[in-house]
């Protein structure tokens, strides 16, 4: 078991506690184009360019993924969209992709909107890693793996897979992020939620959000569903943006010092004041502040 803080949550070596705003690139002027292309396994992709093209753009390419539980969300949300936009206009190549989605936790009869298959693991992994190749293949200069919340587990996943392929991307980005198979109780946070968090951001809300996505107890325990308390020792350079007010901030919190413990440079950080999902809304500070995090340490990768 990790040490504890004070507020219950796992100690982190060096964990970065910043208010939002404190931190904000200035965004150069620049216009965006984006385009919806399907890869040859026919999952949707959006690439974001910035114009005119500038220098960072020969960087890495970031594949940034929604979250939503693993049952909802797309392409056009703002923790796709917003976040693909704004790094764009940092100059950024970026890609978002519409992968699979499982059905609604409690109504496993239901179809995923595409229509191709209930969407639970390893479907939703399968569709990242299609969009992955694709993207490696137009990217000399390597991928960053990001996403959120749920798109931040398989961001994780599927760099595992990636590596495993001998394909690794260059680094990655995992934004209030769950990792775990099973969530652990946060009272503080639990008793300060409001409207349908208390339901679904409970532990047993949680847990059963991430049994109706793995679909067995089996897949619960496969690394590539939940990477977590799993062998991350050839993991790359990671980026970690928690929120402070979170219930899943314990999983994330201890995937970050799973990573220090197996080698693995990590930087993570900690928005104060902040509550899960901070990304779907861009007119935020602590949009704009991860946003600026997540340019600034991609640009060195």
């Amino acid at each position: 078991m990790q040490p504890s803080s004070q507020d219950g949550h796992p100690r982190f070596a060096t964990p970065i506690f910043l208010k939002p705003a404190t931190l904000r690139l200035r965004s150069p002027a620049r216009t965006v184009s984006a385009t919806d292309v399907n890869s040859h396994d026919l999952v949707p992709v959006r690439w974001y360019e910035p114009t005119p093209l500038g220098p960072t753009a020969a960087g890495p390419t970031v594949l940034w993924l929604h979250g939503g539980g693993f049952f909802r969300g797309g392409l056009d949300q703002p923790e796709a969209h917003a976040v693909a936009q704004s790094l764009a206009r940092h100059g950024m190549m970026v890609a978002t992709v519409d992968y699979r989605l499982a059905p609604p936790p409690g109504l496993s009869w239901m179809k995923s909107r595409t229509g191709l298959s209930r969407g639970r693991f390893p479907l939703p992994l399968n569709d990242v890693l299609a969009a992955y190749r694709k993207v490696a293949a137009r990217s000399p200069q390597g991928v960053i793996l990001g996403g959120a919340s749920a798109g931040a587990c398989l961001a994780a996943a599927a760099t595992l897979r990636a590596i495993e392929e001998g394909l690794p991307p260059v680094g990655a980005v995992l934004a209030y992020g769950f990792f775990h198979a099973k969530h652990q109780r946060t009272d503080d946070v639990q008793q300060r939620a409001r409207g349908h968090r208390r339901i679904t951001h409970s532990v047993w809300g949680l847990n059963a959000m991430n049994r109706n996505y793995a679909g067995s107890e089996a897949a619960l325990a496969n690394r590539f569903a939940f990477p977590g308390s799993h062998d991350l020792h050839q993991f790359p350079r990671t980026l970690s943006i928690n929120a402070e007010k979170d219930n899943m901030r314990a999983s994330g919190d201890t995937f970050a010092l799973e990573l220090s413990t197996y080698g693995v440079d990590v930087q993570h950080h900690v928005l104060q004041g902040t509550r899960h999902a901070f990304l779907n809304r861009p007119g935020d500070d602590a949009f704009a502040t991860a946003v600026s995090l997540i340019a600034k340490w991609s640009l060195g990768a």
